[in-house]
């Protein structure tokens, strides 16, 4: 994955986290306190931040040192795992179906990896 390709879905991704973090406190509120899912729909907000800065760091690492291919990788693992673990929160929080939860410790995999991935990256660093 190119550094453009990966900046671009950081950015997306973090304009996403803003839209739901506001659609959660002001229009979904009374929801999910209702269901007691606010919790769920903050952690998912939370961990797509974190990931959506880890993810623009990693696109400006890759612009640095074009060399590190396995960057895009990293890139892949941080959008994957918010897709996944974001996504399947999101989801369960909106539709109350909640088998869903079963899919979000994948999407902890997938952050996991990409921060392991990340590490063998900063050890072929010179």
């Amino acid at each position: 994955m190119t550094a453009r390709l990966i900046l671009l879905a950081a950015a997306v991704l973090g304009a996403l986290g803003v839209g739901l973090g506001a659609f959660g406190a002001h229009v979904f509120k009374a929801h999910l306190e209702a269901t007691q899912r606010l919790d769920t729909f903050e952690t998912a907000v939370r961990y797509q931040f974190y990931h959506t800065l880890a993810l623009l760091a990693v696109g400006v690492l890759r612009l640095v040192r074009p060399e590190l291919s396995s960057l895009g990788t990293v890139a892949w693992l941080f959008i994957g795992g918010i897709i996944v673990f974001s996504g399947s929160l999101y989801l369960l929080c909106l539709t109350g179906v909640t088998k869903l939860g079963a899919i979000t410790p994948i999407g902890g995999v997938l952050f996991i990896a990409g921060w392991v991935l990340l590490a063998v990256a900063a050890l072929r660093l010179p």
